[in-house]
């Protein structure tokens, strides 16, 4: 085991845990890893073979199936989810082609490039296709960037179908942030606006003065800066290797990732609070909404004091 030995490897525990160990993709007993990977990529490539092998035979089956169908009500419904699905992958393409453009990984001309992104929109059209409840949600290609780029980039041949593991980690990811997706429960005490409740509230318990002075003096709500953070899991507020060492945390805290994601968008707000205090509702609306570089070890070093 790598923390049985007498120094822990963190490059090795790191990919551990890129390898989906603590977002659940693989169980506990390394024993069955071999197993369950095979399972999984095997689950993948019979995913793609229905919804990507080929969208003209796809395209034609539908048109037979629908041809067949009595029903003309269903036939309309067909037609009308085959055209939600087209706007789907088109809003997926432009996401992707605008998902980190300072890295070469994600985008340029490069065949590489090309590549990864192709990949990408192959993931997220998957899930949209097996959610139909959430389908695609505008962002989604962030969240998913980290966990591709980590599986991309390993070195160990046994684990290069990166593909499926991305397609399986993201999966498990937004299970635990689900309901800040769906629209039908956004006002509810699950969905996004009562997750924006809860940090208004941890903000008050640990720091009264600012939560006063933001929400009620300036009036500067939390789904005005907050909501962006939470639901793309901060990906837009700090530069690549920050969000994959906030992700480190994210993903190994025992108290949720949910808890432990709102500790450090608090965590957040106290370390620029003199700034918050001095500022007026402008201010602080360009200052959450634009977060200035920090130390992230500092920062998770704050988060974690607030249990």
């Amino acid at each position: 085991m790598k923390l049985s030995k007498k120094v822990i490897d963190l490059d090795e525990l790191r990919m551990l845990a890129a390898q989906g160990l603590l977002l659940g993709y693989l169980p506990n007993d390394r024993s069955l890893w071999e197993e369950e990977l095979a399972k999984k990529r095997s689950q993948y490539a019979a995913f793609k073979e229905e919804f990507l092998s080929n969208p003209v035979e796809t395209s034609q089956r539908l048109d037979s199936e629908a041809h067949h169908m009595e029903n003309s009500k269903h036939v309309a419904n067909g037609l009308l989810q085959r055209s939600e699905y087209s706007e789907i992958m088109e809003q997926i393409d432009r996401d992707v082609k605008r998902t980190h453009p300072d890295m070469h990984f994600f985008c340029g001309d490069s065949s590489f490039a090309k590549s990864n992104q192709e990949s990408l929109k192959n993931v997220l059209f998957l899930f949209a296709k097996l959610n139909a409840g959430i389908r695609y949600v505008q962002g989604m290609n962030e969240i998913l960037a980290p966990l591709f780029f980590v599986f991309r980039s390993d070195p160990d041949d046994k684990n290069a179908v990166w593909k499926a593991d991305s397609f399986f980690c993201f999966v498990e990811l937004l299970s635990g942030f689900r309901d800040n997706f769906c629209q039908k429960l956004d006002n509810s005490a699950v969905g996004i606006q009562g997750t924006l409740s809860k940090l208004s509230q941890l903000l008050a318990k640990y720091d009264g003065q600012l939560q006063h002075h933001l929400e009620v003096t300036t009036e500067v709500n939390p789904q005005f800066y907050a909501f962006r953070w939470i639901t793309l899991l901060l990906t837009q507020e700090f530069n690549f290797a920050d969000i994959i060492h906030i992700w480190d945390t994210l993903l190994s805290d025992p108290d949720g990732r949910q808890e432990t994601l709102l500790r450090i968008c608090c965590a957040m707000l106290i370390l620029v609070r003199k700034r918050l205090l001095a500022g007026d509702f402008t201010s602080n609306l360009k200052l959450l909404q634009n977060y200035p570089p920090t130390n992230i070890s500092h920062l998770l070093y704050v988060a974690n004091k607030l249990h």
